[in-house]
């Protein structure tokens, strides 16, 4: 799944660290779901998507491969 969270945060003049504490994770959370490693649960998507004050489909976005 892609995620826009690094343009997101830059955009917001946020770190990792604000980001994960607004959210309530650890830094290293945010920096795996930048990095594609790890895929947030819907809960953590939408209080990311809350913090943006955008819709959680502009953050993330399926590819062809989380179908299969």
């Amino acid at each position: 799944m892609k995620n826009s969270i690094k343009v997101e945060r830059a955009r917001h003049n946020l770190t990792q660290q604000d980001l994960a504490e607004k959210v309530q994770v650890s830094r290293q959370t945010i920096n795996s779901i930048e990095a594609g490693k790890y895929v947030p649960s819907t809960v953590l998507a939408l209080k990311i998507a809350q913090v943006f004050n955008i819709p959680v489909e502009e953050i993330f976005e399926l590819e062809a491969s989380d179908f299969s």
